[in-house]
């Protein structure tokens, strides 16, 4: 009875400790996910798909950790991130939109640093389902890496597009091994993103969108 007790107990403790609420602030300290845990990649596989329906419900700082990590976090010792990037030139910014404000994504430091605050998730959609949903994600392609290496805008554009999916579909798969909803989106109020982030458009290019949610 003890035991059973004690277990119960500790169910509850790992409970508490996986469902930590977002803090809204100027830079939110992402946590590092575990190497274990969630489904397996065939059952992820499965599980894949995309949703156009989400609750209005936050996601947890573990949540939201493993979707940016899963994304373009770090995973080697050489500063190399979870998604594969053509010629390892890494164009590829994530920004969260949060109901607290638009964040731009540190894998160094894995951290969400605030850029605007405000509700701006509207903004990173051309569909209302995606307005209200815990998060959406936009990936914007830094075209400046590409400078000096003679490659015209076609072929920049279809690297950064490969980049861009590679993210993306990390975080399918992450949703689909951690009981999350997501969908990649080709669509978005891209001129007035930029104009938001302050970004020159002549520099910078909106390449995907995603949302994650419940």
């Amino acid at each position: 009875m003890a035991l059973m007790a004690s277990c119960n107990v500790k169910q509850q403790e790992e409970q508490q400790i996986t469902a930590t609420p977002i803090v809204a602030a100027e830079t939110i300290q992402l946590q590092t996910p575990s190497k274990q845990g969630g489904a397996s990649i065939n059952e992820a596989l499965w599980n894949r798909k995309s949703y156009r329906d989400y609750a209005n419900e936050p996601l947890t700082l573990e949540e939201l950790s493993g979707v940016m990590w899963a994304a373009a976090g770090v995973n080697r010792a050489d500063g190399h991130l979870t998604a594969p990037s053509a010629l390892a030139l890494y164009p590829i910014q994530t920004y969260a939109f949060l109901e607290s404000g638009v964040y731009l994504y540190d894998a160094k430091t894995n951290t969400l640093n605030r850029k605007v605050e405000g509700d701006y998730r509207s903004l990173a959609t051309l569909q209302d389902f995606a307005n209200t949903a815990s998060l959406n994600i936009v990936y914007i392609a830094d075209l400046s890496v590409y400078d000096g290496r003679n490659m015209d805008a076609n072929k920049v554009a279809v690297l950064c597009g490969m980049d861009a999916a590679g993210y993306a579909e990390n975080v399918n798969l992450y949703t689909a091994a951690n009981g999350l909803k997501s969908i990649t989106r080709g669509g978005a109020k891209a001129e007035q993103i930029l104009e938001l982030l302050q970004l020159d458009p002549a520099r910078y290019a909106f390449t995907l969108a995603q949302t994650v949610g419940k």
